[in-house]
């Protein structure tokens, strides 16, 4: 009777929770745009020198100023409260002095993007840097007596007077025309201007600023997108290793080379690697011995498996420590007794922490596995890791662990209160048969309220890169659970190309851009609808971005199943694009060589040679790009839209002047959110 009667109460209290859980559930709401734009974008983790704060950045939109405000924050690893550090609003990249009394970030507070400096109490903040033309990348030096930056200048100018006057002049000319003689003549959004940006030191209590690559005519470190820190100091602070190119022809080479250089300037920058492919960035050991860094194989090959390496300073060989590993590594650090390096690679759809072993090497050992890590930083002392975290159903928060990967715990929870007031289904992987019988991952999401007798229209999203993936995290420019709010199942592929399931996995899309990956992504929409019966096969759309967008133009002349589609930025005549775009070593690797030499393949993965197929499928397609994306050319898009109009086919065109490849401005992005939703509201 007893049992029974505790049964009982057992059962009702399981009852009343489940209740309780549903209520809540039901309260919550679908996640908008205003949601999304309001949340707080944790980035950049530093664990202090006597590991009892973090520092790290938090961007949060101003939509009516249409501006990113950032700031720097720190939080106690104890658990405390985080505080928020500075008010610029233009606030980035902090790092800690090495006695942990001062935070050197990055701030545009007054004007041009200058070093500045603030004790950690809190108060008035310090200009370190005050050049004309600015300053990025800020290095502490290990004895506190330096601080490294990066600044952009004209290679034959001796000091700041000189660039701030060839600056004026060319304000004041009416003339703007841009003359040039060899290729690179323009990146990713900015025509080059012939500056360079040179390695600068100066002494943090103030005195003129030391060009350490004076008259290069190169850049440090070379364009990048987020790779790991370009340069370091040396244990002793008597020396900088950096990153740079010297090739002749940058638009041809994705080679690197790491150089060290004497802080005083007493003597030309070295090379120690002359690897042909990449070498990049550099991380000297506590002990001194080594230095860390990552490097590829293959020229001209920009997603080439990049491995762990590390530099015999005394020697001068390099050893690699990841051979046998087969993912490519992304960034890393040393421990404090320099046995063991620290790095991120991506597995299958997360970004896990490995360790491995030093100098000898050994099998990598995940120390944060199955889980999306992003920024990572390693204490002082090396009993700590401090990273970012983040899910499909959580933004970025800070996060710490032992250096084993044991007594992982939660610091900010700067999203919190919003979250709990949304509706976020998790994403459910499921995996199927692609070609030549690949096993193939996808990601499904639910919409919320879901009800699993109705029927839901489903969205497949198309990555970019090609050779990227989409991850188990939160993103802002195509955030997964905003497309699913309004009713739809989202799912999304990680076909040939994709990182995270082996180096040949990612080969496998080049010179096969419309091969492989396009019988991957159909029968991946296959895949889902005979597993989720709720999905309406019948109302079927498709979006893309970069090589996403590609693969929406290719679909659009190959096949009719889909209601409508939605192409961003996408790559539609290969001639054209390789003519129009500026790295071309992208081109010529992916299509394998120049359109004269290969016209062949060109014209057979290119969708303009299929155009004639518009008229046959018809399928309604919005076409989005920036006016300032110089790596996909804007009139990519404008050729794509006159061939839907010119074949009757239901088409809108939407070009921002003022985004490059990317739509980051905030009122930008809601436009750009609200077009590509009534464009799926209208036909699925």
């Amino acid at each position: 009777m007893k049992l029974c009667l505790r049964a009982t109460g057992i059962l009702l209290a399981i009852t009343f929770i489940t209740l309780t859980a549903g209520a809540q559930d039901a309260q919550r709401r679908a996640i908008t745009f205003q949601d999304l734009i309001s949340m707080h974008r944790l980035s950049g983790p530093q664990i202090s020198p006597d590991g009892k704060s973090v520092a790290y950045e938090v961007a949060t939109a101003d939509l009516a100023a249409n501006r990113m405000v950032r700031d720097i924050w720190i939080v106690p690893t104890d658990g405390g409260e985080a505080r928020q550090l500075t008010r610029g609003g233009s606030d980035v990249r902090p790092r800690w002095s090495p006695d942990g009394a001062k935070l050197a970030f990055l701030s545009s507070r007054d004007g041009a993007q200058q070093v500045y400096t603030m004790a950690v109490e809190g108060g008035e903040a310090s200009k370190v840097t005050a050049l004309s033309t600015g300053a990025d990348n800020e290095l502490w030096s290990p004895d506190g007596k330096w601080i490294a930056f990066v600044s952009s200048v004209y290679p034959d100018c001796k000091d700041d007077a000189c660039n701030k006057q060839r600056d004026e002049d060319k304000e004041k000319s009416k003339v703007k025309a841009r003359i040039y003689e060899k290729l690179l003549y323009r990146h990713w959004t900015q025509w080059w201007d012939g500056k360079r940006s040179h390695l600068f030191v100066m002494a943090i209590d103030g005195g003129t600023p030391r060009d350490l690559t004076p008259g290069a005519d190169y850049d440090v470190p070379p364009f990048n997108l987020g790779d790991p820190e370009a340069i370091a100091f040396s244990p002793d602070s008597s020396e900088i290793c950096f990153t740079a190119n010297t090739d002749k022809d940058e638009a041809l080479s994705t080679n690197a080379d790491l150089f060290t250089v004497p802080v005083t300037g007493a003597s030309a920058p070295k090379r120690i690697t002359t690897n042909p492919a990449a070498d990049w960035g550099p991380q000297y050991s506590p002990d001194g011995r080594w230095i860390a860094y990552r490097a590829q194989a293959q020229p001209g090959y920009e997603s080439d498996r990049w491995r762990l390496m590390i530099y015999n300073r005394q020697s001068g060989k390099s050893l690699d420590l990841t051979g046998r590993f087969d993912q490519t590594i992304e960034s890393y650090a040393w421990s404090a007794d320099s046995s063991t390096v620290y790095f991120q690679a991506h597995e299958r759809a997360e970004l896990s922490i490995y360790s491995v072993a030093a100098p000898l090497g050994s099998t990598p050992k995940a120390v944060l596995g199955k889980s999306y890590n992003a920024d990572f930083d390693v204490s002082r002392d090396g009993n700590m890791l401090a990273f970012t975290r983040t899910t499909l159903t959580m933004p970025a928060e800070i996060f710490i662990a032992n250096s084993d990967g044991s007594g992982v715990r939660q610091l900010t929870h700067q999203n919190a209160d919003l979250l709990g007031q949304l509706d976020l289904p998790a994403a459910e992987p499921f995996w199927f048969e692609g070609a030549v019988k690949t096993q193939v991952e996808g990601l499904m999401i639910r919409p919320p309220h879901f009800d699993a007798t109705k029927k839901y229209p489903m969205l497949l999203l198309i990555h970019g890169g090609p050779q990227g993936d989409w991850g188990d995290e939160w993103g802002y420019r195509w955030n997964q659970q905003v497309m699913a709010a309004p009713g739809y199942v989202v799912v999304m592929i990680n076909p040939r190309g994709s990182v995270g399931y082996g180096h040949k996995f990612t080969e496998e899309i080049s010179r096969d851009w419309g091969g492989k990956v396009y019988i991957d992504l159909m029968r991946g929409v296959d895949a889902a609808i005979a597993k989720y019966p709720f999905i309406d096969s019948s109302r079927l759309a498709a979006a893309g971005g970069s090589y996403g967008g590609y693969m929406i133009d290719w679909i659009a002349m190959h096949t009719g199943r889909f209601k409508c589609l939605i192409s961003h930025a996408g790559p539609y005549d290969a001639v054209s694009m390789y003519g129009g775009t500026e790295e071309l070593w992208f081109e010529e690797w992916e299509q394998g060589g120049t359109p004269w030499s290969k016209p062949a393949l060109y014209a057979k993965w290119s969708p303009s040679t299929y155009a004639d197929q518009l008229g046959k499928f018809k399928t309604p397609t919005l076409v989005i790009d920036g006016e300032l994306d110089f790596r996909v050319p804007y009139t990519q898009d404008l050729e794509f839209f006159a061939a839907l109009q010119r074949q009757g086919v239901p088409s809108k065109l939407m070009l921002f002047p003022d985004e490059g490849h990317w739509v980051l401005k905030p009122q930008n992005s809601q436009l750009w959110y609200k077009t590509f939703l009534d464009w799926l509201a209208k036909y699925i």
